[in-house]
């Protein structure tokens, strides 16, 4: 007798089924930015519109002044900063929770953006310390170089403190960055009541991060650095996928376990760094995005990591839209909508891991 199985009526999902779904998402969100861009450039509290300078370029006839600064000078820096720092947060996530193995890290909630934002508020206000010639050689990457090792020294220190003998505990991640936060809260404290009068307008965005200051010197100085980081990640996926396996089994898969590791840690350190630089520090991007894309396409990173990219900067943009229209002409800090709108996202990931959170 000849047993035939019986036919599932939902049959498993194909890879290629994924990859199909995982290209249609990424064409998706490039719309989707697209479409956010172009009204993140017409939205403000001034008259500005982007389709009316549009149809002047087209008819050949000349932009106005303050409509030309407006567009150009003010808006357009700002919406490619929105992009950069969007997409550095949440790829850094998605690499951040690969490494850990875990959906819960994030740059933000276990300190390493309060760890690059020390470096940052250190270069401010101790800046003029430094050597003379060594404040020429930076020159405008005096700030973001500072924010990378600041985070960089707070990664490396984080994954030492929560990994032993190769395995990664989430409850001693989750509680080595509230204290590393606080820790570096307590030191950026002491810096900022330190600072002078011009020194604290430059710091007056950190507290809860901002596009506000954006302009085309700190894109300049601040995109090399997010630029070089998100290009290396892709080459991070198979590692990141192996590692999903656990160490050891990676190592058996070929893959260089330890490099990997500290590539890794490089790269969010040099993404973070870079965008709290600018920024200021804006939470909730690195656990929301991957969270929502691994429930839609799944976990691989070869196709995780792009569309992370892709879904922070809309997601970005969509906060400082909201953030200086709903209190307009004032703004609100971009940090507070993300909050509102990760905050209950991060309970519900809790609620739904509350097995990981068992030591």
């Amino acid at each position: 007798m000849v047993f035939v199985p019986a036919r599932s009526s939902s049959p498993p999902r194909q890879a290629g089924d994924r990859q199909r779904q995982a290209g249609r998402m990424l064409a998706g969100l490039t719309v989707l930015l697209l479409v956010i861009s172009a009204i993140s450039l017409t939205v403000g509290a001034s008259g500005a519109n982007l389709w009316t300078a549009l149809v002047q370029i087209l008819r050949g006839e000349q932009i106005g002044l303050q409509e030309s600064v407006i567009l150009f000078d003010i808006r357009l820096p700002r919406l490619v900063m929105g992009i950069l720092v969007g997409a550095a947060l949440a790829v850094s996530g998605a690499v951040m929770q690969g490494l850990f193995r875990n959906p819960l890290a994030d740059p933000g909630l276990v300190g390493v953006s309060a760890g690059a934002g020390l470096g940052a508020i250190s270069a401010i206000v101790l800046g003029g310390l430094l050597p003379l010639t060594m404040r020429e050689g930076l020159g405008y990457y005096t700030v973001p170089v500072a924010a990378f090792l600041g985070g960089w020294f707070t990664t490396i220190l984080l994954y030492r403190l929560s990994t032993s003998r190769g395995r990664t505990s989430v409850a001693v991640m989750l509680l080595g960055g509230i204290a590393l936060a606080a820790l570096t809260g307590a030191l950026s404290g002491i810096l900022i009541y330190m600072a002078d009068d011009a020194q604290l307008r430059d710091l007056t965005f950190w507290g809860l991060g901002s596009l506000a200051g954006a302009t085309w010197e700190k894109v300049f100085v601040a995109g090399p650095l997010i630029v070089l980081a998100l290009a290396a990640t892709p080459f991070l996926a198979r590692a990141l996928n192996g590692l999903a396996l656990g160490e050891a089994a990676a190592a058996h898969l070929g893959i260089p376990v330890q490099r990997m590791k500290n590539i890794s840690i490089l790269t969010v350190a040099a993404a973070v760094g870079a965008a709290v630089a600018v920024s200021g520090g804006i939470g909730f991007i690195g656990i929301v995005v991957p969270h929502l894309l691994r429930l839609m396409i799944g976990p691989d990173h070869r196709y995780l990591l792009p569309n992370a990219a892709l879904l922070g900067a809309s997601l970005l943009i969509l906060a400082d839209m909201i953030s200086r229209s709903i209190i307009a002409p004032a703004e609100l800090p971009i940090g507070i909508v993300t909050a509102t709108l990760g905050g209950p996202f991060f309970l519900w990931i809790l609620l739904r891991n509350r097995s990981l959170l068992d030591l």
